[in-house]
């Protein structure tokens, strides 16, 4: 099993080689909450998450003569920028299968760092199925996205350095996909401060950990879906699982709504740009420790790499979630100066438009009719349910829209 000196000796080695990444205080959140709270900020890391920590050790750790013919990997992002970029600085070929289903942000940025990208499968896992072939037919050095005693030695380096950041800390919410993140934390943390409580986080859509706890053995999920797409695995490592059970104290999950609201908040609130699986941490508070009394408590944002157009796409469903955000959908008189009184009654009850669409076109409408289609800004629920009743009593009938 891996032991605090095994992270020791990865610390060492990568000090000066990988960023030490900021811990950040959120004095709102913290309010909020009712704690001290802060941010383990890896999606500050270069490649925007802490991978680069466990593939660069392992590559450190390897035989020379065996690496010549270039590594390889499977990953749905994250590893494979951290691959990519760690072979690049070690001066080796490197190529990266990734599930077809990998944001196209994730694939360039790899890309970028000089790897060979190989699109195939519909998951993480069928990428593996891929790339540990291709491991065997060209002789290449397969890398470890998690289930690797160097990997989690790498990643654990993150624990040491909250340590000595906070060592009051008390504990520590850490993101779970395959469990090297959370293995190598666990066993630094425990090892230092062993009344630290550790708790891992998974999404509801992909929650392997949780399922195999419950189980009392290793399971292997039928699928796995989630907006924390970097933590949509369809099992932890055999590895990783032991440990896992020996020192983390709690399993969290969390549901999308909730990931993407977090992603609106620490966008928001705290300034930091955060992909689904560096979120669900801050998702789980959310969820269940609002004005709970906790000492201080770090979440782990695992990373940062989020595409623009599914940014785009949390925000807006973030701000619905809120109650800032409006959709609706209404009928009007096909008639001079009606779109003109519906905007002014909107106006006076305060919404904001953003966009309106009107269709007088579409054959569904009765003759005499005109579809409008409106994007609103709002203040919160109540503005909404205010916003809606002086629409009715005005003569519209609002369908509200997802």
């Amino acid at each position: 099993m891996l032991e605090l000196a095994d992270i020791r000796r990865a610390a060492d080695y990568l000090r000066g080689r990988v960023r030490r990444t900021e811990l950040i205080h959120s004095p709102y959140l913290s309010e909020i909450l009712g704690y001290p709270l802060y941010f383990k900020c890896e999606n500050l890391q270069r490649t925007g998450s802490f991978k680069i920590r466990g593939a660069t050790w392992f590559l450190a750790n390897q035989n020379p003569a065996r690496l010549a013919a270039g590594v390889i990997t499977a990953s749905a992002g994250n590893h494979a920028q951290g691959v990519a970029l760690a072979a690049r600085q070690a001066g080796l070929a490197a190529t990266v299968v990734m599930p077809e289903s990998t944001p196209l942000a994730k694939v360039l940025a790899t890309r970028d760092y000089g790897a060979r990208i190989i699109l195939h499968g519909a998951s993480y896992d069928e990428a593996a199925v891929a790339a540990r072939a291709m491991e065997q037919e060209q002789g290449l050095v397969y890398v470890p996205a998690f289930d690797h005693p160097l990997i989690m030695a790498g990643q654990g380096c993150i624990g040491m350095e909250i340590l000595e950041d906070l060592p009051e800390v008390e504990r520590l919410v850490v993101p779970i996909g395959g469990g090297g993140l959370i293995s190598g934390i666990a066993t630094a943390v425990k090892s230092l401060r062993p009344e630290a409580r550790i708790f891992g986080v998974e999404a509801a859509g992909a929650a392997a950990a949780f399922a195999s706890r419950h189980a009392g053995r290793r399971e292997v999920l039928p699928q796995a879906q989630s907006l924390a797409d970097g933590i949509a695995l369809k099992a932890v490592g055999e590895l990783t699982f032991p440990i896992i059970e020996k020192l983390v104290d709690d399993l969290l999950l969390v549901e999308e709504e909730a990931i993407a609201q977090a992603i609106v908040t620490l966008l928001e609130k705290v300034k930091l740009v955060t992909e689904g699986a560096g979120a669900v941490g801050l998702a789980a508070l959310m969820g269940a420790d609002a004005g709970a009394s906790h000492g201080s408590t770090v979440c782990v944002l695992s990373g940062g790499n989020i595409d623009v157009q599914t940014l785009e796409r949390v925000v807006e469903r973030g701000l619905l979630e809120e109650g800032r955000y409006l959709k609706l959908r209404l009928e009007l008189p096909d008639v001079p100066g009606a779109l003109a009184r519906l905007t002014r009654v909107l106006g006076e009850a305060g919404a904001n438009i953003f966009a309106v669409r009107h269709d007088r076109r579409r054959s569904r409408l009765p003759l005499g009719r005109a579809e409008v289609l409106l994007e609103l800004e709002m203040r919160g629920p109540d503005h909404i349910v205010a916003v809606r009743r002086r629409l009715a009593e005005e003569g519209y009938d609002s369908e509200a829209l997802r």
